[in-house]
């Protein structure tokens, strides 16, 4: 009787490790259940600033939206937007600053922001007393359209102060915004006539500078 419930017990537990072996068999067989990852993609806000380039006809500056990720500090919000300016326009307008240019630092003190560029931003300017003015329009007036606080701008090269870029339009003192040179053409000659007018345009823009430095100088 004892042989026979012994061999029962026996039976009953070789059953039972054939059914698990062959249970862990089959589990192993099989592939593994894929892990369900959910990416949590954080939405990062943006701001719409708006960017003064050349207009194609080459006479005045024109807006260019243009969105960048929200900051905390104003100091990078404003570098961010000088990069915009270096980067170039959008939507087929002219550049204003050239494309080797680094923005070093900016520092804001009260209504004035100091900007320090690369030497880049003088020895890859193309020159020429017109795209110097806008040049220094654009970025003026873009940081002021942005930041209505900010008055000044103080243009600094490798840390100097510079008396100018390429020798036309002085910015050894902080220069004030000037939205008169926006969207208005500052010197308007037609084709046939260009020629004979020539000495007349570079009368006018001559002039033009001139009174931004006495701006500047107020």
């Amino acid at each position: 009787m004892k042989k026979l419930l012994m061999g029962l017990f026996l039976v009953l537990l070789t059953g039972l490790l054939l059914g698990y072996g062959a249970s862990w068999y089959l589990q192993q067989d099989q592939d593994p259940a894929e892990e369900v990852r959910v990416a949590i993609v954080k939405e990062i806000p943006l701001r719409e600033v708006q960017l003064y380039f050349v207009a194609p006809e080459g006479t005045f500056l024109v807006s260019e939206p243009h969105n960048f990720p929200v900051c905390d500090a104003d100091r990078d919000c404003i570098n961010s937007l000088l990069n915009g300016l270096i980067n170039g326009s959008q939507q087929g307008n002219l550049p204003v600053l050239p494309k080797e240019t680094k923005v070093l630092d900016v520092e804001i003190e009260n209504d004035l922001v100091r900007v320090n560029f690369s030497r880049q931003v003088v020895d890859f300017h193309p020159g020429g007393s017109l795209i110097e003015l806008f040049s220094i329009y654009s970025l003026t007036n873009s940081i002021s359209e942005n930041f209505p606080y900010v008055r000044q701008v103080q243009i600094l090269v490798e840390g100097e102060v510079r008396q100018t870029l390429k020798g036309h339009v002085r910015i050894d003192q902080p220069i004030y915004a000037d939205f008169s040179y926006n969207e208005l053409p500052l010197v308007v000659v037609p084709p046939e006539i260009e020629e004979d007018n020539m000495e007349s345009q570079d009368l006018s823009i001559e002039t033009l500078i001139q009174e931004s430095e006495s701006q500047g100088n107020h």
